[in-house]
């Protein structure tokens, strides 16, 4: 692997879908490793530390889901995860894991490969405001308290733990109390997908931020977007 080649961990059972992930990855400059089951896709993880997965969520020996549990708690890492269901609940059980996007198939490899490379991004970004913690002072809304360098959350005095993506979306609505933000503007300022991208991505990240830190701080403004409100 070249210097600064990024690695991607392809998961799925299908065989077909894998190599045409991966020959469209490697296409775009990435390495990639492929693991067709749950026990194969934790062990190339902890052999190869890639810096995303792709994730199905239905696999032979133990599914996705405990799959992105065992390699977020041995190393965090950007999980895109994929699945043949369209079901909320199990989106929420994956966000709540450590997934940080998701697709449902059926889906084109393009749009794949674009979800790839704007997480990868988010991950840079990341890591470039860690580095300059001069810029970043604490945000204070009410109760909450966002440290935007150690990347910790807390409300009323207790840690919220919360996925990278999570944290993200909850630092850029707090960065704007109380303002209307359109689902296409958070998709495009946080997720770096384009405006016309599916929102739904935004509602689950939503729902799971409501889920750990209450319903009071999230207010939906139908047919638009979201506000933060100020905790008393």
């Amino acid at each position: 692997m070249s210097a600064g080649q990024r690695r991607v961990l392809v998961v799925e059972d299908e065989a077909t879908i894998a190599d045409a992930i991966a020959a469209r990855l490697r296409a775009e400059g990435f390495a990639v490793d492929i693991a067709h089951d749950g026990p194969r896709a934790v062990a190339s993880a902890e052999a190869n530390e890639p810096d995303l997965v792709v994730l199905d969520v239905m696999l032979p020996g133990f599914d996705g889901i405990e799959v992105c549990r065992r390699i977020q708690a041995r190393r965090p890492v950007p999980v895109l995860m994929v699945t043949a269901r369209d079901d909320e609940t199990d989106l929420l059980v994956g966000l709540g894991v450590g997934a940080d996007d998701y697709l449902t198939k059926p889906f084109s490899i393009r749009e794949l490969a674009a979800r790839v490379h704007a997480l990868l991004r988010r991950v840079e970004r990341a890591a470039e405001l860690s580095a300059t913690p001069e810029t970043h002072e604490r945000i204070v809304l009410g109760d909450v308290e966002i440290d935007p360098v150690e990347r910790r959350v807390h409300r009323a005095g207790a840690e919220v733990h919360l996925t990278p993506t999570e944290f993200e979306l909850l630092v850029y609505l707090a960065g704007r109390p109380r303002a209307v933000l359109p689902r296409e503007r958070l998709l495009s300022e946080v997720w770096g997908f384009p405006g016309h991208a599916a929102t739904r991505t935004v509602d689950s990240h939503v729902k799971a931020l409501r889920g750990k830190l209450g319903t009071d701080l999230i207010r939906t403004v139908h047919g638009v977007g979201y506000a933060l409100e100020v905790p008393r």
